[in-house]
């Protein structure tokens, strides 16, 4: 099977969950004989040679072809003024101005340049390069011999519609999180917009989650048997084991994410507070950056924590790991977590974990204390408990990394090479 495959971003140059689980899929059906087209705005040429990897910003298009002119009238895109990756809240969603291309309307020549030059990051240009994406998708589809089409998340989903429009070849509409996950109930439309016009034409949507699933299927209106679930699943299941010393004889919690709204930070420093009332000699650790950090801050200094809680900011590479070593509990208090793959990292460097039952890794990860994000108690006794009942804390230990060994992408990409056959199938049939 030809894929033609859509992402925004890849590994080594990731922002989040997103490009490591596409690296971990595009692994695990590389494994199953797949053949693989991998589509990124921007290469950095120190990617793993596992898939005929395009750069979109070198492709040439043909763009007053009539099959591109529609294309593009069809397409909306936003001006956008604050730092963006595809996960974020509200507040980084806030600031925007939208302007739809309508049939009639006078169009700046230089948005048909003939090729666009991709950024590859999240910056204020983010959904005009979205939009421009999608015209390259269509160059591509038409140029590139394939089988169907798999787009990841809202930022690939309008080059993965206009991709099928060119080709019309099966799409795969892959949902990592959806724009509730990221906001609640005060929506972005327009993320809304494009997530929901997605999945529509989309022959099939794949979930990271019977959560995520059920949000598609409630507050989309996807019809439920064009939603399958797959797990996200772990590069490697083995053991870590590190030589790195923590400076201080404290026990440490760790929280490692973004601190926006959807991983719940404001939980974890409320349930520190209970825990430090009851043993004051224990050090909490909230690691990342967001736009609820400033706030986060200011709670702690509000609650007299300062000399026991801390702030790295952004962690990346060996930083990462070192911090999951140097814990001695992970914490993962999401709001709405589709899947969070940050838990089974921790797992794999021998830390007990507490996670939240409103993320999708709690469907897989059976041995790890989970909690209510919104029960602080119950939270504060959990990480009490893991860090004062050292037979606790081994049982979980043990537990967890045998698990681990159940949840890989060989697996997961097995299932999903099954959803192209049936679709490629009908697809010849028809």
């Amino acid at each position: 099977m030809k894929v033609l495959m859509f992402g925004w971003e890849f590994p080594p140059h990731i922002s989040g969950g997103l490009g490591t689980a596409c690296y971990g899929l595009v692994k695990g059906l590389v494994h199953h004989k797949q053949d693989i087209i991998f589509v990124v705005p921007k290469l950095w040429g120190d990617e793993e040679p596992l898939a005929d990897f395009v750069n979109a910003s070198g492709i040439t298009i043909d763009y007053r072809e009539r099959r591109f002119k529609e294309i593009w009238k069809s397409l909306t895109y936003l001006e956008v003024s604050s730092f963006l990756v595809p996960y974020l809240g509200p507040e980084e969603f806030s600031r925007y101005t939208e302007h739809a291309m309508s049939e009639g309307a006078e169009v700046d020549e230089s948005v048909f340049s003939s090729k666009f030059e991709f950024s590859g990051k999240y910056g204020k240009d983010l959904m005009k390069e979205v939009s421009r994406y999608a015209l390259v998708a269509a160059q591509i589809a038409k140029d590139k011999e394939h089988d169907v089409i798999h787009a990841h998340d809202w930022l690939a989903y309008p080059a993965g519609v206009a991709a099928k429009r060119i080709s019309g070849k099966p799409l795969v509409a892959h949902i990592h999180a959806t724009e509730y996950d990221r906001s609640g109930e005060s929506v972005n439309r327009a993320v809304f917009d494009i997530e929901r016009e997605g999945m529509m034409a989309a022959d099939h949507v794949v979930a990271v989650s019977h959560l995520t699933r059920k949000v598609v299927i409630e507050k989309y209106g996807i019809p439920a048997d064009k939603v399958s679930v797959l797990h996200n699943a772990v590069l490697d299941a083995s053991i870590i084991e590190s030589s790195v010393k923590k400076k201080v004889p404290e026990k440490i919690v760790t929280f490692l994410g973004r601190i926006t709204f959807q991983k719940g930070p404001e939980y974890f420093v409320e349930a520190a507070k209970k825990v430090l009332d009851r043993d004051p000699n224990v050090r909490f650790v909230m690691a990342g950056s967001g736009d609820l950090l400033n706030r986060m801050i200011e709670r702690v200094a509000e609650l007299g924590m300062g000399t026991r809680f801390h702030f790295t900011g952004f962690l990346k590479g060996q930083d990462v790991d070192d911090m999951y070593a140097m814990s001695d509990v992970y914490v993962m208090p999401s709001v709405s977590e589709p899947f969070g793959i940050a838990p089974l990292e921790a797992v794999r460097h021998n830390t007990p974990v507490i996670i939240s039952k409103q993320s999708g890794v709690a469907e897989v990860l059976q041995n790890a204390i989970k909690v209510d994000f919104w029960d602080v108690d119950a939270m504060a006794d959990a990480m009490f408990g893991l860090l004062h009942y050292e037979s606790i804390s081994k049982m979980f230990k043990e537990l967890g990394s045998e698990e681990l060994k159940k949840l890989k992408w060989e697996h997961v990409a097995e299932k999903l090479v099954k959803v192209y056959d049936t679709l490629h199938q009908n697809h010849t049939a028809s």
